[in-house]
């Protein structure tokens, strides 16, 4: 199969399509991956075929919080450029695998006349029990019902993205869209790239979809040096671990947050590692025996293991790697789904509850820390999950789905 591979974002969505697209192309696939740009030099150390996208300021997105505008004419110009580039593309391919923020990739699939699988690295399908993973409101609300919700946020998607597919759309001689919310899952292959474990589903879902574990992306490059550093830190003693990071993302409470982590973990005799990020969280903090600062990227398979708990923003990626890890977790979500996952957190018992970073305390921060570190039902809910997310087949699950477009092609031509 001629297999086209469309994605964008930051780390937690580019690294698992980096892993499907080397995977592929090992069982013999011809395999094109359009990512951002930000990301050429982990394509390039996988060996992959890939083309650039020629336009993803994701990096420029996550410094600020963006205004309305901004993210109007950020999505104008995604969108814009998904229909030039990936046309010409899917083409030449049998089938299109995007993730769902590839918003136009239900209008490029019709007008090529080829199949769509479109991922998610959450629940990211209108229900009526789950409510939608982009609102900060992840528990059942006693007025707001999911399925009321969920055309709130049809109605915003619609007003960022309908004008822009259907200005394209015509330009193609295709019909309009009424409601991209109701389009886009229900001209796709919904395949959900998350944990059936960690993450739930929704009975009420009346479109076509499948749940097939996280694909967890252990095979870039990473310094080899700092890691051996990072073992040497664990090593000298057996006090306990606090694994902290924000990721690819940003707040202006960054800092003040990891101070007051810094503090308590000395107070408690806890030892710190502070993964910096894109924003270098913790860079400012003092030198200290009990401090170890994790300025590069690793893969969190290596270094979770060895903590005692994390906290982190709560983005797919991360979440999935602790939860892997068998560790207990605390998630300070910031934006879109990480509000999801922390309420999963809170549920499966594998952690205390959320924690908003403005306006947070010491004192309250300082007892949901100590809770995460030595609640044994945490890290007895967690080692159990660890085992079940640790025999999934999430790489192997979603490559047979996809191949199993190109076998029912071969039974029609064989008919």
């Amino acid at each position: 199969m001629n297999i086209l591979l469309a994605t964008r974002g930051s780390q937690g969505d580019i690294y698992p399509y980096l892993l499907l697209a080397s995977e592929l192309e090992k069982r013999g696939h011809y395999v094109t991956l359009s990512l951002p740009r930000l990301f050429e030099k982990e394509a390039k150390s996988i060996g992959v075929h890939y083309v650039l996208q020629a336009f993803d300021d994701i990096e420029g997105m996550m410094k600020e919080k963006p205004g309305a505008g901004d993210l109007l004419d950020w999505t104008t110009r995604v969108v814009d450029s998904q229909f030039r580039e990936l046309i010409p593309l899917l083409r030449d391919h049998d089938i299109l695998v995007s993730s769902n923020t590839e918003f136009a990739a239900g209008s490029i699939a019709e007008y090529c006349g080829k199949p769509l699988i479109r991922t998610a690295y959450g629940p990211f399908i209108p229900g009526r029990v789950i409510p939608p993973p982009v609102f900060p409101w992840p528990k059942p609300h006693p007025v707001f019902r999911p399925a009321f919700l969920w055309k709130v946020l049809n109605v915003g998607l619609n007003l960022m993205v309908k004008k822009i597919l259907n200005r394209n759309r015509e330009a193609l001689g295709m019909p309009p869209i009424a409601d991209q919310g109701e389009h886009a899952p229900a001209n796709a292959d919904n395949y959900l790239m998350y944990s059936r474990y960690l993450g739930n589903t929704d009975p009420a879902w009346k479109y076509q979809w499948e749940i097939g574990g996280y694909c967890f992306n252990d095979l870039f490059f990473y310094d080899k040096k700092k890691y051996d550093e990072f073992m040497a830190f664990i090593k000298k003693d057996q006090r306990p671990v606090l694994f902290f990071t924000l990721g690819s993302c940003n707040t202006e409470k960054r800092d003040k947050f990891a101070a007051r982590l810094f503090d308590i973990c000395r107070d408690h005799d806890y030892r710190l590692v502070v993964g910096s990020g894109w924003w270098k969280v913790g860079a400012h903090l003092p030198v200290s025996e009990n401090l170890f600062l994790l300025d590069c990227v690793i893969p969190h398979f290596l270094i979770f293991p060895f903590c005692t708990a994390i906290i982190h923003h709560g983005g797919a990626g991360t979440t999935h790697s602790a939860g892997r890890a068998g560790r207990p977790q605390m998630i300070a979500p910031l934006i879109i789904d990480q509000f999801y996952w922390g309420r999963r957190v809170k549920d499966l018992g594998i952690g205390p509850g959320s924690v908003k970073m403005p306006g947070i305390s010491k004192k309250y921060l300082e007892r949901k820390v100590v809770d995460l570190m030595t609640n044994p039902a945490y890290k007895k809910n967690a080692a159990l999950l660890g085992e079940q997310i640790r025999g999934e087949r999430g790489l192997e699950a979603v490559c047979d789905h996809i191949e199993s477009y190109g076998e029912a092609a071969e039974e029609r031509i064989a008919e």
